[in-house]
């Protein structure tokens, strides 16, 4: 079972998982000349995208993806890319390269594998990722019950992104989107789950214990993935 890091305030959470990216990315770009890093939408990542935004890092020589994304455009409210770009890719961090899940394609899955060319063109693992978990245990888009997730988990195929039709019946997710698959994380140097809320430690102390070939977190842990699980008790 993987510790969890407690931290009392929003403000102590968002300083130290910002801090750790900062330090990581900023460490890549001065081993290798660039870095690259992942990230959810959302609300939960804004108060940390806000701080890392300010970091003196190089952001000219980061590239930066999301590690899933609704299929709608980036002007559609949804848009997890229109939401990283508000937050994240302003100021210093405005230097820094986009990756787009979202292609104009005329199928998610056309879009999905535009969006693996263009991952593979960036020519590297990712230097540090952020994940975020919903209720239901799902992280990036790897939802419960989903047809593609027995894929998205498999930890012997290559890293890749797929597409991942709507829920049937009220199940999640309500649009079609766009996920990186498990073994991007498996091959990254840093992977650090943010939670917020008593809720969300329940879920991840439930789900860790689960079954890696359905579970996500027990997926990652059973795969080794190097993760950092940092929760606060501020909902």
């Amino acid at each position: 079972m993987i510790e969890l890091e407690t931290f009392p305030t929003l403000d102590t959470w968002a300083a130290t998982i910002a801090g750790r990216l900062e330090e990581t990315l900023g460490a890549a770009v001065l081993a290798n000349g660039r870095a690259l890093f992942a990230g959810p939408g959302g609300s939960t990542p804004s108060p940390v995208y806000e701080r890392l935004a300010r970091a003196d890092i190089g952001w000219d020589r980061i590239s930066v993806t999301l590690v899933d994304e609704r299929y709608v455009p980036e002007s559609d409210p949804e848009s997890n890319a229109r939401l990283i770009r508000g937050t994240l890719l302003q100021g210093r961090a405005a230097a820094a390269t986009f990756i787009p899940l979202y292609h104009p394609e005329v199928t998610v899955d056309r879009a999905a594998a535009a969006a693996a060319r263009s991952l593979a063109e960036a020519g590297r693992r990712f230097d540090a990722v952020l994940l975020g978990m919903g209720e239901d245990g799902h992280i990036c888009s790897m939802f419960p019950n989903s047809p593609t997730l027995k894929t998205l988990l498999t930890p012997t195929l290559k890293p890749t992104v797929l597409g991942v039709p709507h829920g049937r019946d009220g199940a999640a997710p309500s649009l079609e989107r766009i996920s990186i698959t498990l073994p991007y994380l498996m091959a990254a140097g840093r992977v650090i789950l943010g939670l917020k809320g008593a809720a969300k430690r329940s879920v991840f102390e439930r789900e860790a214990d689960g079954d890696p070939a359905l579970q996500p977190i027990a997926a990652m842990i059973a795969a080794k993935v190097p993760l950092e699980v940092v929760w606060t008790e501020a909902g």
